[in-house]
């Protein structure tokens, strides 16, 4: 795979990552503070870790991060609606993550995404958790 498509594609994940990272934050300041608002916000700060490894992968191979997102869908403002986009937000993810890894031939790059992605399934478990304790 050229660099160019490489760094188009780090690109476009550190797009997604400022979104969610955004919307975590977001979702953080208007859930009540409880134990699912404290992990959405620990999970932004997580979110902004990853920026921070993309930014570095398109930095290294001569590209530029781009900080230009689309205009984000917080979901609705109860915790469940929150939770259940915060699941949507790292499937998406997760998935991406998984087919990116099988076509880049960067081991650096793909080292990078194996750690971001294990995170993103983390992630998604415990957004998981809280909505099953709401649930029941």
């Amino acid at each position: 795979m050229e660099v160019d498509e490489i760094i188009k594609i780090l690109n476009e994940d550190f797009v997604r990552e400022i979104e969610a990272t955004m919307i975590y934050v977001r979702n953080a300041f208007i859930i009540p503070q409880c134990d699912p608002s404290r992990v959405t916000e620990a999970i932004a700060v997580d979110e902004m870790r990853h920026m921070n490894w993309l930014a570095d992968l398109i930095v290294k191979r001569g590209g530029k991060p781009t900080m230009e997102h689309k205009e984000l869908d917080f979901g609705k403002d109860d915790l469940e609606s929150q939770l259940l986009k915060q699941v949507e937000l790292e499937t998406e993810g997760i998935e991406r993550y998984k087919q990116q890894i099988s076509v880049i031939d960067d081991p650096e790059v793909v080292g990078v995404l194996k750690h971001i992605l294990d995170e993103e399934k983390r992630h998604r478990k415990e957004f998981r958790m809280r909505l099953e304790k709401i649930k029941h």
